[in-house]
């Protein structure tokens, strides 16, 4: 060997050595995720959304420290389809989370934390699940059916008392136990067992908080005592498409009461990241299902219409290594989340995703670059698109809402002129150009889902398992199911002619 040979290999010894040492750690360079979701909280229920009268510190700071989205969209807003739409990446059509009690089928090594599964990331699912179907007082078995969360798995599947009395989830071994605490805290403390037993390996949770669904009847809101007495309810700033009445304002107090336990939880969670110095390089998620009308625009109707109430969500998003601190006007859907976070994890998209992987757009700063969000509410028969400047939903034969009744769910809003919504334009003559625009756009996106607008009924008929259908008292099908909550396989399958 001669003289310059050997310097240089001399030379290529560190970076050899580095590169050694790079591949004897990469599970320890990888991001892991903290996803957190709460149910049916609004885009405009959080400090930093600039509402004045809600308490929500650990969250407004986070944002301050992270990318916020101002247009974040849940493409379906009832509580499975959303479900599905985040765990599979896929379409109702194709995932069969097309109403609330369906059992999703199988991912097959597609679904979200099956990618990271497969990954070498350990897979932890902590609270709300309502995928699994049917009756919903029952365990979820280990299997294909917990969709990859094969690590840590606690959920009381879908259980809507929170308080300390009645909240419980079903352990490991399919026993129902008592949370013992409001359930938001206790599952939050779940969650933090699940980051301290894997805090040396790269790690994937899901939190699932239920609040601040509400609970103990139709219009029933409430939290802890020590929060509620945070909120007068005389002294709070209703939304202006609101009438505004003691009940109303009641619902407001304890709805905002459990978002402020949720933000106290959140805190806890941020707190133990930063404890064990995991904060930096562990991307964290902050969003919702859906929203809450919270009787806006005189509707009794909670979620599941087009209004931005029930349709537009936080969207909170911190990875200091990655993103830097700003805010996010790209239009965001439910369905691109899924591929979007494995995008940002450097995992490979499964090619059955239907929605976008937004990373790039994300840390490019393109807020421009998605023209529009698809809807899609199949119990109830509508469809539509969200755009920057509007919301536009059209009725399919057949629609009612959940008690039932004829409803009319078509709309034109125009946020530009119209941020709360007070006019439906849907009518208005002088609109005619700007409708048959987003009709068409609405259109497009049903031809590349496979939806052909079929009715509910006939959809249900079709593709669930006969014996689990649920009719109600009058015979007519209702937008649950009974029994198992069982599909003959992927509706798309099934209503192609692949299964019988």
């Amino acid at each position: 060997m001669n003289y310059h040979t050997v310097i240089f290999a001399l030379l290529l010894a560190p970076l050899a050595a580095l590169h050694a040492a790079d591949a004897r750690r990469p599970a320890a360079a990888r991001p892991n995720l903290v996803f957190v979701f709460s149910d049916q909280q609004s885009f405009d229920m959080l400090g930093c959304a600039g509402n004045k009268d809600i308490i929500t510190p650990n969250l407004d700071k986070f944002a301050a420290e992270g990318v916020r989205f101002t247009q974040c969209i849940s493409n379906s807003p009832v509580c499975t389809p959303f479900r599905g739409l985040l765990l599979t990446g896929q379409h109702p059509l194709r995932s069969g989370a097309f109403c609330n009690d369906i059992r999703t089928v199988p991912g097959e090594g597609r679904y979200f934390a099956e990618v990271m599964r497969d990954a070498g990331y350990a897979c932890g699912y902590v609270g709300k699940w309502h995928l699994f179907g049917g009756d919903r007082n029952r365990p979820i078995p280990a299997g294909p059916f917990r969709y990859g969360f094969d690590q840590t798995f606690l959920s009381n599947n879908c259980n809507e008392l929170f308080d300390a009395k009645r909240a419980y989830y079903w352990d490991e071994n399919g026993k129902k136990q008592p949370c013992g605490d409001w359930e938001p805290y206790a599952q939050t403390r779940q969650a933090v067992k699940f980051i301290e037993d894997n805090a040396t390996k790269p790690f994937a949770l899901f939190l699932s908080w239920h609040p601040p669904h509400n609970w103990d009847g139709e219009y029933g809101y409430n939290g802890p005592p020590d929060l509620l007495k945070l909120y007068d309810p005389a002294k709070l700033t209703l939304r202006p498409n609101v009438e505004d009445t003691p009940q109303i304002r009641q619902m407001y107090q304890g709805y905002m009461a459990s978002c402020t336990g949720n933000d106290r939880a959140f805190g806890w969670l941020m707190a133990k990241l930063r404890e064990l110095k995991l904060d930096e390089n562990t991307i964290v998620v902050f969003t919702a299902d859906h929203g809450d009308l919270l009787l806006s625009h005189g509707m009794r109707g909670n979620k599941g219409r087009p209004e931005c109430e029930s349709i537009r969500v936080p969207l909170l998003i911190r990875w200091p290594r990655a993103l830097k601190p700003r805010t996010n006007e790209l239009l965001v859907g439910s369905l691109d989340l899924m591929p979007t976070l494995l995008g940002m994890m450097k995992l490979n998209v499964p090619t059955t995703c239907q929605g976008r992987n937004l990373s790039e757009e994300i840390y490019k700063a393109k807020d421009d670059a998605v023209e529009s969000v698809p809807l899609f509410l199949f119990p109830w028969q509508w469809r539509g698109v969200y755009t920057r400047r509007y919301t536009y939903t059209f009725d399919l034969p057949g629609g009612v809402d959940i008690r039932g009744q004829k409803t009319r769910f078509a709309c034109l809003y125009d946020h530009q002129n119209d941020p709360r919504e007070m006019k439906n334009l849907i009518d208005a003559p002088e609109q005619k150009e700007i409708r048959e625009k987003l009709h068409a756009q609405s259109l497009a996106w049903m031809e590349k889902f496979g939806d052909t607008g079929m009715n509910f009924k006939e959809l249900m008929e079709q593709v669930m398992v006969k014996e689990d259908i649920r009719r109600g008292t009058n015979g007519t099908m209702t937008s649950h199911t009974s029994g198992e909550g069982r599909l003959k396989g992927r509706p798309e399958d099934v209503l192609s002619g692949k299964i019988k």
